[in-house]
């Protein structure tokens, strides 16, 4: 089957998989971020307090998706999926009202959990869960909503703040989550794709179906883990810092926010080329080459600080973003199989949500501290060096686990 022929037979599911994860940008940290200055404002929070209270709020969200991602498994995907929409339009209303510290919290806590945690989770579930031969083109087409979001939602917001003002903003994303994605995921996502009979999972090991416990228990998972954390919390902790980092080298503000749509143009590309390669050799065989970008990038920022080096660190982290989405959607049910996908992939994307609050902070506390940034540029680098040994390990075992014996 051709890509082509696979978009137009699967647009529907496709589509809806994609509107999940480009609706999430409501609750990811490039979208709240814009706020930040009016509600530090508003509460008179200074950077750090605005920075605990949205780590904290992203690390309640982290404990609670567990028990509330695998509902996934419970109900229909439709079901959650639209629960999930009234959800984040429900917080991102509340975020126009927001009146207290302690409500902000709460709506911080809501907006992390509906958007960045379950909007995302559902979307890669469904497609692990629909897809099985074609499951490496699947993942690869709805997760471009990440880099297309990127690309349109800080700009819109800022636009629009300018003229109705910040909260007017939140009550209108509200408005297209209940009014115009609600009704799109109804249609969309009106019935479940069921694989054919020919769909065979070739990435599956040998047809077994692992509950979530059993998971756990897998050496393999946690070594997994483990590689699959540093993206999200490098990442995150460099965005989140880069009014920091670019007073460090000396450019201009505005050099490093043209570099974003590098970065979204690359994640795409990735997500187009991944694919494929996913579906013909799995998504385990991938494994070592998953953070050689984010190496390079980092070891790229931390020894060249001319100014073009914004736009190739940026495509590297494009890149290494596209190659972590495709992947982790598309691993976990080639592994553990997708009757219990739901359970199991919780924790490890709440694993990753954990990751995503901690980096900022951790960077944080660390330039306070006076290390310095570049040796910390240099120290994740290492980790990925270090990273890249395991996940090839890793990589070798479920080889052999698939060829040799059932466990």
């Amino acid at each position: 089957m051709t890509y082509l022929t696979f978009l137009q037979t699967n647009a529907r599911w496709l589509a809806g998989g994609f509107l999940l994860t480009a609706f999430s940008g409501f609750g990811q940290t490039f979208y709240i971020a814009l706020s930040s200055g009016h509600l530090r404002e508003e509460f008179q929070l200074s950077h750090g307090d605005f920075g605990l209270l949205y780590m904290a709020a992203t690390l309640a969200s982290a404990v609670s998706l567990p028990w509330i991602g695998r509902s996934v498994d419970v109900f229909p995907v439709r079901f959650v999926g639209l629960v999930t929409c009234v959800s984040l339009g429900i917080f991102c209303l509340s975020m126009a009202l927001v009146n207290s510290v302690f409500m902000l919290f709460v709506v911080l806590f809501g907006l992390r959990l509906s958007g960045q945690g379950m909007m995302t989770h559902v979307s890669m579930t469904a497609m692990g869960r629909w897809y099985s031969a074609q499951r490496g083109r699947a993942v690869s087409v709805a997760q471009m909503g990440f880099p297309i979001a990127e690309s349109l939602f800080p700009a819109s917001f800022v636009l629009i703040s300018a003229i109705v003002g910040w909260r007017t903003s939140w009550a209108l994303a509200a408005g297209i989550m209940v009014l115009g994605a609600l009704p799109l995921l109804a249609l969309l996502f009106a019935k479940d794709r069921i694989p054919r009979s020919d769909e065979q999972d070739a990435g599956l090991i040998e047809g077994r179906q692992w509950t979530r416990g059993e998971a756990l228990r897998d050496p393999i998972f946690w070594l997994l883990t483990a590689g699959v954390l540093a993206p999200p919390f490098i990442g995150t902790a460099i965005l989140f810092n880069q009014v920091y980092l670019t007073e460090l080298r000396s450019w201009p503000l505005e050099l490093f926010a043209s570099a974003f749509p590098v970065m979204a143009g690359t994640a795409i590309a990735t997500a187009l080329v991944l694919g494929p390669l996913i579906d013909r050799y799995s998504a385990r065989a991938l494994l070592p080459a998953v953070l050689l970008p984010l190496f390079s990038g980092c070891l790229v920022l931390a020894l060249l600080p001319a100014a073009p080096t914004a736009f190739v660190f940026m495509g590297l982290l494009g890149i290494s973003s596209g190659f972590t989405a495709a992947m982790s959607g598309a691993l976990w049910p080639e592994l553990y199989g997708s009757r219990h996908i739901g359970a199991i992939r919780s924790v490890a994307f709440a694993l990753m949500v954990f990751s995503s609050a901690a980096g900022p902070g951790l960077v944080g506390v660390l330039i306070d501290a006076g290390v310095d940034f570049d040796r910390q540029l240099l120290v994740m680098s290492g980790y990925c060096a270090l990273m890249i040994g395991g996940l090839t390990i890793a990589s070798r075992k479920l080889r052999d686990r698939q060829n040799g014996p059932l466990d």
